[in-house]
């Protein structure tokens, strides 16, 4: 059923064209994510939706009675009332059906008349059934769980809402909304401010959840685990594709060369006639100037296809002057206090050439700080720091606090790097979609976005052997996350990241440093193969455990259950793959039939002509039933994903 309608959807600000031709429908219980790059209109197409903006054109229907949650950018809370105090609010209807129950308890208590019993049992007996549905009975267990997933534990329920941060603000306002249970959810940004445990959290919740979602995001990890469909806002325009965020790229860059491809075929095509036409004119004969008159006419009939265009895109790479030792770096019994609070003891990190380590953990745990112990910006309590030889430090800060508000773009890159030219500056500038008079911008006037790709800038100019990159993806959009990583992916030296990105740190990781209260664990490997380590090693303690809560047999039982279902999910993607290549097979078969059949010699012998129809009838069919395993596939491995929750 069709919730949700937008049809032609424009918006302008100024001059600035933002959405231009913007179709949106959304289903009960679908998933969509809304993608696209900073500033191409996502949030606004949300605030059009919930009537926080007017749209110049274009209209959308919501269906009637929907409730609709909407996650705003700041909350209001009352500053006195307490973390857990605000989510219970979420179930005052429920509450005041409690307080009737027992009402009405104390009514069937006190009453002696059997008519008035019979009557007031019935009442109890329909709200009770109604309170149950509303979730009353598992109000409290919903409440702590909400609030332990979205990182607040029991020594915090009870603190007051105005002594919590803008981030941990958002947190308990994306609880509440959750718990509100609205038919449609519309988010922007959820995963912001939040740890992995508590996105993975809201993962779950979200793949579980009854009522419909639109979400805005730039985690590519969370839109693979989350959504069934997306949409895209190009250029003003928008595009649906179904499947999560990998379909999305995949049918994404399929399309594009098709309609490439379409495009250059006609260009050439066209080119073709008018050299014909040409040449007909040029024997000047009636004769002849009438077949070109008649060409002409025929092409001008032609409906031309417009050139595929694509947002643009930043596009760099990071080398290096020289390379650094073996050892790069090794941190042995470092520790940090403020005041009473320990913030981490006796972290131990060991750092070789070619190291390329993501380092998470909760938020809160102490990330930056270490990281900044080591870079000299903060003084350890304890512990030694010892660099390897040739080491050349690049760092980029997620606060971006190296940048001067009042410098300009141009100035705050050729201050650092007074040998090089302006044109070599503006040069390097330009890779970073910085061009013309942009690059006088002041530093203050930019996005988040834009100063981080000043700070890249810098960072690819220093060609620095080692990088301490902070949060890198933060403030990035998708296509220029996947550039980001492309560059480390060819870069030769060392790598340490925080990050929350999963499909960053997949990307380009092969160490995952863990840091809990009790230091750094290491694990080789990206971010999967560190969940599989902990998998394994969460399997291992059930058996360990033995009479302690699982029998061995019953340890041996699931070891083979989680083989079987991995291999269940391994012959589920094979047949994806298998049924993907099916359809590219048969819509080449399809093209080349195409082509073949605007063969002059062909169309001039009727009997082949009719045989080729019949093979492309044939070839049709083919590609349906293509098309339709492919679907069967995908919607196999989608169930298999909604009931493991990956």
């Amino acid at each position: 059923m069709i919730i949700l309608k937008a049809q032609n959807i424009s918006k302008s600000y100024g001059s600035n064209r933002v959405l231009e031709n913007v179709q949106l429908t959304l289903q009960s219980g679908q998933r969509m994510g809304l993608v696209g790059v900073n500033g191409c209109g996502k949030t606004t197409l949300l605030n059009i939706l919930t009537g926080r903006e007017e749209c110049d054109g274009g209209d959308w229907s919501i269906q009637k009675g929907l409730r609709i949650g909407y996650l705003k950018q700041k909350m209001d809370f009352s500053p006195e009332k307490t973390v857990f105090r605000v989510l219970e609010d979420v179930f005052e209807p429920v509450q005041i059906m409690e307080n009737r129950l027992r009402a009405y308890e104390q009514q069937l208590a006190e009453c002696t008349d059997e008519a008035e019993i019979i009557r007031i049992s019935e009442a109890y007996s329909k709200l009770q059934e109604r309170f149950e549905n509303e979730d009353g009975y598992a109000r409290q267990s919903l409440i702590q769980g909400a609030l332990t997933g979205m990182g607040f534990d029991r020594t915090r329920w009870e603190q007051k809402t105005g002594q919590l941060s803008g981030g941990e603000l958002t947190r308990l306002g994306l609880a509440a909304l959750l718990l509100s249970k609205p038919d449609l959810l519309l988010l922007d940004e959820p995963t912001n401010h939040l740890d992995l445990s508590a996105i993975d959290w809201l993962e779950k919740y979200l793949v579980n959840y009854g009522g419909a979602i639109l979400v805005i995001s730039h985690d590519r990890y969370f839109l693979d685990r989350v959504c069934t469909d997306i949409t895209e806002i190009l250029l003003g325009v928008s595009e649906y594709y179904h499947g999560n965020y990998t379909a999305y790229m995949n049918l994404r860059a399929e399309r594009f060369e098709a309609r490439m491809k379409a495009y250059e075929q006609q260009q050439a095509e066209i080119a073709r006639q008018q050299a014909v036409i040409e040449k007909l004119r040029s024997f000047n004969r009636e004769k002849s100037i009438r077949r070109a008159e008649s060409r002409q006419k025929a092409l001008n009939r032609i409906e031309r296809l417009e050139r595929p265009d694509d947002e643009k895109q930043i596009h760099f790479s990071f080398s290096v002057l020289r390379k650094t030792g073996e050892d790069v770096l090794d941190v042995r019994g470092l520790s940090k206090s403020f005041g009473n609070r320990t913030l981490f003891q006796d972290v131990q990190l060991k750092m070789n050439r070619g190291d390329r380590i993501a380092l998470i953990g909760p938020n809160g745990i102490g990330k930056t700080t270490l990281m900044r112990c080591i870079l000299g910006q903060e003084k350890p309590d304890s512990g030694t720091i010892r660099w390897g030889a040739n080491v050349d430090l690049g760092y980029y800060d997620q606060l971006q606090q190296a940048l001067h508000p009042e410098k300009t773009v141009l100035r705050e890159v050729w201050d650092d790097f007074v040998r090089m030219t302006q044109t070599q500056i503006r040069g390097a500038l330009g890779k970073f979609l910085f061009t013309g008079d942009e690059v006088f911008s002041p530093i203050s006037s930019l996005s988040g976005g834009e100063r981080g790709c000043v700070l890249l800038t810098k960072l690819m100019l220093r060609r620095d052997n080692v990088l301490f990159l902070d949060e890198p993806t933060n403030h990035l959009d998708a296509d220029s996350r996947e550039v980001l990583e492309d560059a480390l992916e060819e870069y030769e030296g060392t790598i340490l990241a925080i990050s929350h990105d999963r499909y960053f740190i997949n990307r380009f990781a092969n160490k995952i440093a863990e840091m809990t209260s009790g230091g750094i664990r290491v694990f080789q490997g990206n971010y999967d193969e560190y969940l599989r380590c902990l998998e394994k090693e969460r399997a291992d303690i059930l058996y360990e455990e033995g009479n302690g809560g699982i029998t061995k047999t019953e340890a041996q039982k699931q070891k083979r259950f989680l083989k079987n279902e991995a291999e269940r999910k391994k012959q589920l993607e094979k047949a994806l793959n298998e049924a993907e290549k099916r359809v590219e097979q048969c819509e080449k078969a399809l093209r080349d039939q195409e082509e073949a059949m605007t063969n002059p010699e062909l169309m001039a012998r009727s009997d082949a002509l009719v045989s080729a129809s019949l093979a492309y009838e044939q070839m049709q069919k083919e590609l349906s039933g293509a098309y339709s395993a492919w679907e069967e596939a995908q919607t196999r491995l989608d169930e298999y994903r909604k009931e493991h929750h990956n």
